[in-house]
C-alpha cells in the first residue's frame, strides 16, 4: 500500500523532528525550514496533508496557506496548523484561510495522528466524489452530444440513406472555425452543433424534400421555412451546444449580400457560426450526388463558389477555407458516402 506524502514545515528542526516522530511509521514525511522550500515542494512532488507552523521568519504560515489555496493545483491540500498560538482569533484566521484545522504546540502524538488520519481520509472521499461527479458529468455532457448528432442524421437520413453529409460538413465547419481562429471551446461546440443545421428537414414533406428536379415556387417557398422550423424544434433551451445549434439552423441560409432567408441578414449581421457552416454545407453539397444533378468536381465546385464570394458567402471565410481544401478532401474520402446512395438534400439554395 502506498503511503501517503506529509508535509512538516517548521523553522526549528526540533519540532519537525518531534512531528515526524509521531507519524514516520505510518506515512512519508517530508520537511521544509520555511515558506518558499515549502511551496517549492508541493509544486514538484504530490503532497497528500501539510502541518504547517505559523510564526517563521520571512514568509508566515499564514501565507503560506494563503498562497496554497490560491494556487488551483495546491488547494485541494489539507492544511493543519501547528502553533503556539492560542487566541481564538488566531485560529479563526487560519481556518478564514482555508485550513482543514488548527492544533496548539505542545501537542499529544495520539491527536497529532488521529487528525492527520481524519484529514487524509476525508481529502481521499472529496477526491472520490469529485471523480464520481466529473465521471457522471462526462457521461451527461456525451449522451446529450449523442441525442444531438442522432437529431441532425435522423434529419438527414430523410433524403440522404447513409446520412454522412452531417458527419462531413460539421468536420469541415470545425476545421474552418479553427482557421479563423476561434476559441477552441467555441470551435467544438460548433463541431457538436452543426449536426442540426437541417434538423427542420424533418418538417418538409418527402414531396418537395425529395422532388427529382427543379421545385416551382410554391415548393420553393415551403423548402424556405425549414430553418425556422429548425429553430422551433431546437427551442430556446440555455444550453451552449443547443443555443449554438439554433444560431446554425436560423441563419445557415442567410447570404453575405443579404439575400438569403429566412431573414435577410448581412455581412457581419450573420452570426459567424452560420457563415462558416453555409460554406461547409454548399460544397459538401455541390461535390455529393443530388437528386437533380451528380457530384461536381472540387475544381468546379471551388470555381462556382469563388465566383459566389462577397454574394452568397464572407469572403475573407471562403478564402480561409480555399486553403483548407486538402483536410477536407480527407475527411470526405474518410465519411464517403455508400456507392449509391450519395443523394442529399437542397444545401446550395434550399
Amino acid at each position: 500500500m502506498t503511503r501517503s506524502n506529509v508535509l512538516i514545515v517548521d523553522d526549528i528542526p526540533e519540532n519537525i523532528a518531534v512531528l515526524a516522530g509521531m507519524l514516520s511509521d505510518h506515512y512519508r514525511v517530508i520537511f521544509a525550514t520555511n515558506g518558499p522550500d515549502a511551496l517549492d515542494i508541493t509544486q514538484k512532488q504530490k503532497i497528500d496533508l501539510i502541518l504547517l507552523d505559523v510564526m517563521m521568519p520571512g514568509m508566515d504560515g499564514y501565507e503560506v496557506c494563503r498562497r496554497l489555496k490560491s494556487d488551483l493545483v495546491t488547494r485541494p491540500i489539507p492544511v493543519i496548523f501547528v502553533t503556539a498560538l492560542g487566541e481564538a482569533s488566531d485560529e479563526a484566521h487560519g481556518l478564514d484561510l482555508g485550513a482543514a484545522d488548527y492544533l496548539h504546540k505542545p501537542c499529544h502524538a495520539a491527536i497529532v495522528r488521529q487528525r492527520v488520519q481524519m484529514h487524509l481520509e476525508r481529502s481521499d472521499q472529496l477526491m472520490l466524489l469529485e471523480h464520481v461527479v466529473r465521471e457522471r458529468t462526462r457521461e451527461l455532457h456525451e449522451t446529450r452530444l449523442e441525442i444531438v448528432r442522432r437529431l441532425g442524421r435522423a434529419a438527414e437520413y430523410r433524403d440522404n440513406e447513409t446520412g454522412m453529409h452531417v458527419i462531413r460538413m460539421s468536420k469541415a465547419s470545425h476545421l474552418l472555425a479553427r482557421a479563423a481562429g476561434l476559441p477552441d471551446a467555441q470551435a467544438d461546440l460548433l463541431l457538436d452543433a452543426a449536426p442540426m443545421h437541417d434538423i427542420g428537414k424533418i418538417g418538409i414533406p418527402d414531396r418537395v424534400l425529395i422532388k427529382p428536379g427543379p421545385l416551382d415556387a410554391d415548393e420553393w417557398a415551403l423548402m424556405k421555412t425549414h430553418p425556422l422550423i429548425g429553430a422551433e424544434i431546437i427551442g430556446g433551451h440555455g444550453s451552449d451546444l443547443l443555443r449554438m445549434a439554433r444560431t446554425v439552423s436560423l441563419t445557415h441560409h442567410e447570404k453575405w449580400n443579404g439575400s438569403g432567408y429566412p431573414h435577410g441578414l448581412a455581412g457581419a449581421d450573420i452570426p459567424v457560426e452560420g457563415r462558416i457552416v453555409t460554406i461547409a454545407d454548399v460544397f459538401d453539397a455541390l461535390t455529393s450526388e443530388r437528386p437533380y444533378k451528380p457530384a461536381w468536381s472540387v475544381g468546379a465546385a471551388i470555381e462556382y463558389m469563388g465566383r459566389q464570394s462577397g454574394i452568397s458567402f464572407d469572403p475573407q471565410l471562403l478564402e480561409l477555407f480555399f486553403g483548407l481544401i486538402p483536410q477536407v478532401e480527407q475527411i470526405r474520402q474518410k465519411h464517403a458516402d455508400t456507392a449509391g446512395n450519395g443523394v442529399a438534400g437542397r444545401a446550395l439554395t434550399g
